[in-house]
């Protein structure tokens, strides 16, 4: 038993360091102090599993996993998350026409709806984060 309880420590501390790194440590750190014990599970499972086993794994790049989440985010019409990840692409490396063409083809898939709501959501976001005169200069 202390061998998993130490594996799931393993995969949540490595999880939130990559939570922290790729989302923001002000809104990761935000989620764990607002989270009462109900929210604390899914604290706990975001952490351990999405973060620590999934992002923590070697066979893709940060970048590219963030590519692969706002086309997902998409397919999901996921507004507030594709938010989130668009300011996580931005850590990550993903410039705003990588973005751009990540969500035209997600449209094109997905449909104009779920394309529409990415568009203005990551806009909002590229707006927020100066991301627009980065790429002019």
């Amino acid at each position: 038993m202390a061998d998993i309880k130490s594996e799931t420590q393993a995969l949540f501390d490595q999880g939130l360091n990559l939570r922290r790194e790729v989302l923001g440590t002000e809104y990761v750190d935000g989620s764990l102090a607002r989270a009462n014990d109900f929210m604390m599970a899914f604290q706990h499972i975001t952490t351990e599993w999405c973060w620590g086993y999934t992002w923590g794994r070697p066979g893709l790049e940060k970048k590219t996993r963030s590519m692969l989440n706002l086309a997902m985010l998409t397919a999901l019409n996921r507004p507030a998350e594709i938010k989130l990840h668009v300011k996580g692409a931005l850590n990550n490396g993903v410039t705003v026409e990588e973005i751009k063409e990540i969500l035209l083809q997600a449209t094109v898939y997905c449909g104009i709806p779920a394309g529409l709501d990415a568009f203005k959501v990551a806009n909002q976001v590229l707006e927020e984060e100066g991301a627009f005169k980065e790429q002019q200069a």
